[in-house]
């Protein structure tokens, strides 16, 4: 018999999107790029980073996720999640380590990520493991494609 409590992480797959776009959608506080996120901007980037996503899954169903990508010399985390019903579990914690670990076996040293001021949980969650807040960086971007519009997402879905 499965235990609702059980799970597992694996290495994200293309096949994944449409599960993994859902969870995105149910997250309180995400961002969401028109463009970046589509299918076709996450199979080009899981190409590119063929090892270092991964997924938290109980059964068939994907509870957790982190895009992970790097440039040879330091890594980015995007889109970290863990369903609202499956959070507190250490899912989260785990889902980190293992990508560092994978990191760590690629020779990258350092990994970034943005957390949106909207994202309480999230940023609850990287105070709370230990990550570094950085008072002394600014934040700058530039939109090559105006059409790339990030939409937050205001309410928590049920999963």
């Amino acid at each position: 018999m499965y235990n609702e409590q059980d799970y597992y992480l694996r290495q994200m797959v293309p096949e994944d999107y449409d599960s993994v776009h859902k969870l995105w959608l149910s997250i309180r506080g995400f961002g969401i790029r028109a463009i970046d996120d589509s299918r076709e901007d996450v199979e080009r980037f899981l190409k590119r980073n063929p090892t270092t996503s991964v997924v938290a899954c109980v059964g068939d169903k994907i509870v957790g996720s982190i895009l992970c990508g790097h440039d040879g010399r330091q890594a980015s985390f995007y889109h970290v999640c863990v369903a609202k019903s499956y959070r507190r579990r250490g899912i989260g914690t785990e889902m980190v380590v293992y990508c560092m670990n994978v990191l760590r076996q690629l020779q990258i040293n350092k990994i970034a990520l943005i957390a949106f001021t909207k994202n309480d949980a999230g940023n609850a969650f990287w105070k709370q493991i230990g990550w570094r807040y950085r008072p002394d960086c600014n934040y700058y971007e530039f939109a090559l494609n105006d059409a790339n519009i990030t939409r937050f997402i205001e309410n928590d879905a049920e999963d």
